[in-house]
């Protein structure tokens, strides 16, 4: 994301300029906007005018709208936001007062003014904007058959390309066709890997399959990109890596980002920082429950007893309609960090924080045992 202007003061009023450039940069502001807020931006709105005929006739006119922030829609499908509230700003097509959305999209400008700047959505900001935060992984998540082509970012995975196949079992009389389907599949594979991988931005191409699957790929990746003089990947072959996963599907990412060779490539993004913490804080759960708890009132518990070194939230949370609501979590962030601990805060389209939903969105790491938290109820 890159900031044109800036004019806030924390925690009191202020607006911004910002472009958006990424698909990930509509997820930041997803999460920065809050109802209230006023959004500055171009967008397109049908008009009705009168023809010489004495009819009525509609056309589209593009025109710059201020409006008041009522509804945040983020569609993670399209990878557009839609911000929908009351036209604020004088208009010859729009009256005061109207109903209007706006769609929020890469590289147009928009400027955004919020009463309060938090420390939440200034954190968010300043996320957005630190290219070294960003994880950018290509991963193809492989099986016999099934090929998931998925790019990670730091707050966003993506499924790019789905390509599935019926592959004759190996023995008895089908195997004469198994190899020439195995090759079909593979090269199906390769051209979605070629149309939705830029080596200009990943940091790395990831193959995971269970049995030996990725390795018979990367065969066939290598041998074709000699072949057809392919220098994508020629180029960048220290860059593909190869990783056992459990199967080919989504939900075996988290084993992916969780293996040593990948974690030493992403090891200073925020993405990673976040998979070790919610590894970590599955061991203590695991080894030391009392040094570990989960749910708002656990947590809650224990930050009254200043017994929080690491907290791990996810940023649904933040994006509750009820502003006690948000502020009492950008406090306890606050509180957590002002105490010497450290707070993650987990992105909910990211595999890291799907998992941490399945345990309310809301966890922690203990500085000392509290075996009273037992006797608490969820």
């Amino acid at each position: 994301m890159r900031i044109v202007r800036k004019s806030v003061v924390p925690n009191g009023s202020g607006s911004i300029k910002i472009v958006p450039e990424e698909t990930d940069d509509l997820w930041h502001v997803y999460n920065i906007v809050s109802v209230g807020d006023k959004v500055l931006a171009d967008t397109v709105r049908k008009v009705q005018r009168e023809v010489a005929s004495g009819g009525r006739d509609s056309e589209r006119v593009r025109l710059k709208l201020e409006i008041q922030v009522q509804d945040i829609d983020y569609d993670n499908v399209a990878s557009v936001l839609r911000l929908r509230g009351k036209n604020i700003m004088e208009n010859e097509h729009v009256k005061i007062g109207a109903f209007h959305t706006i769609e929020i999209e890469q590289h147009r400008p928009l400027v955004l003014k919020k009463d309060v700047w938090d420390s939440m959505a200034l954190e968010v900001l300043r996320q957005a904007c630190d290219p070294g935060a960003r994880a950018d992984l290509a991963v193809v998540m492989m099986q016999e058959g099934l090929a998931n082509i998925l790019l990670v970012g730091n707050s966003i995975t993506t499924t790019r390309s789905r390509i599935e196949a019926s592959i004759p079992r190996k023995h008895g009389p089908a195997i004469a066709g198994y190899e020439k389907a195995l090759n079909k599949f593979f090269e199906n594979v390769l051209q979605a890997v070629l149309k939705n991988v830029d080596f200009k931005v990943v940091r790395c191409l990831v193959l995971a399959s269970p049995g030996f699957t990725k390795d018979q790929f990367h065969s066939f990746l290598l041998l074709e990109a000699e072949r057809r003089e392919l220098r994508s990947i020629i180029e960048n072959k220290s860059r593909i890596l190869l990783v056992h996963s459990s199967s080919g599907y989504k939900h075996s990412l988290r084993e992916v980002l969780d293996a040593p060779n990948v974690m030493s490539m992403i090891k200073d993004t925020k993405a990673a920082q976040e998979v070790r913490a919610l590894k970590d804080f599955f061991e203590m759960l695991s080894n030391d429950p009392a040094r570990a708890c989960y749910g708002p009132k656990h947590v809650e518990f224990a930050h009254e007893r200043m017994s929080i070194q690491t907290l791990l939230i996810i940023d649904d949370l933040f994006r509750s309609s009820d502003i006690k609501t948000r502020q009492k979590y950008v406090n306890l962030i606050d509180s957590v960090k002002d105490s010497g601990g450290t707070a993650h805060v987990f992105s909910s389209m990211h595999v890291s924080g799907e998992q941490l939903a399945q345990l309310t969105g809301i966890a922690a790491i203990l500085r000392f045992p509290l075996p009273d938290l037992e006797d608490i109820e969820m």
